[in-house]
């Protein structure tokens, strides 16, 4: 029992079902009457836990990669990897190889290649894109990896031909916009151990007036184009999930500009999470209730 709850936590499988998510608002968004149709329940399923593995992979092998600077930093010091009770073996990166291989065979054959190129692209942008390329290097690393929210969303939408259709892509769009202010409150709130294990998050490269008015920015961006699906489709419950979502999060960013603090950047940090967590409940049940 140990083992599996430490495996839950190396595999972020929290993030893995909100990844999850992002694919069914995906699919939810789609208009009626798709190129690809209709999926039957079961192909949403294996769309769904396609989405979860795949996610799952890419979480484990951050950790795996990340094990020096996690030995750094406060927050991830009691990793598995850290502390040594997973040993970074091969076996490891076979494992994660072979998980992410699975869900994007499984996406495929249950729905079409497309999404199970979506789902890989996803993987692959939060595991080495961002993880192994840019997190290192430059502040724009979550910028950058912050398409991998946006391919879980076109992989919903892909699953029934319908990926350039306006709702989906204004969707992808919004998670692109949505993770850099997310991470960068998380940034801002753990700034003393970022800067200690020498990652180049915003918070840390920047002053704290610039850092906390980029984020309200981005939240302000993300939040106005996150009712535009309303006119593409999407019904009053889609609508009123955005704007209250929405407005909560942009009142924490506000108040994060006026009080840059530690205490207040994790009430924004944890503002975007509700955020997100309306946005796509709203979107999936838009699409079940009406």
């Amino acid at each position: 029992m140990e083992t599996l709850r430490l495996v839950y936590h190396t595999a972020k499988v929290r993030l893995g079902f909100l990844i999850m998510a992002c694919a069914m608002a995906g699919l939810a968004v789609s208009p009626p009457g798709s190129p690809g149709g209709d999926l039957s329940g079961w192909q949403v399923l294996v769309l769904g836990c396609a989405t979860l593995l795949s996610s799952a992979a890419a979480g484990a092998f951050n950790q795996l990669w990340e094990r020096d600077l996690d030995r750094d930093m406060q927050r991830t010091r009691e990793r598995p990897f850290v502390t040594g009770r997973f040993a970074a073996t091969g076996a490891w990166h076979v494992g994660i190889v072979l998980v992410l291989l699975f869900s994007v065979v499984a996406a495929s054959l249950a729905t079409n290649v497309t999404a199970g190129i979506y789902i890989f692209l996803g993987a692959f942008t939060y595991g080495v894109v961002y993880t192994v390329w840019l997190k290192r290097r430059t502040w724009l690393n979550i910028v950058i990896g912050g398409l991998a929210g946006s391919f879980a969303v076109m992989a919903g939408a892909a699953a029934v031909g319908a990926e350039l259709e306006p709702a989906p892509l204004i969707l992808a769009v919004v998670l692109f916009l949505w993770t850099p202010p997310h991470f960068w409150a998380l940034a801002f709130a753990c700034k003393k151990d970022y800067a200690a294990a020498g990652v180049p998050m915003l918070p840390v490269v920047v002053g704290d007036s610039l850092s906390t008015r980029t984020i309200l920015a981005h939240a302000i961006a993300l939040v106005l184009l996150s009712v535009v699906p309303f006119w593409y489709g999407m019904s009053w419950i889609y609508l009123s999930c955005a704007v209250l979502g929405g407005g909560y999060f942009l009142l924490a960013s506000w108040r994060l500009v006026l009080q840059p603090t530690v205490p207040q950047a994790w009430r924004t940090f944890a503002a975007s999470i509700v955020q997100l967590g309306l946005l796509l409940t709203g979107a999936i049940f838009d699409n079940l209730l009406l």
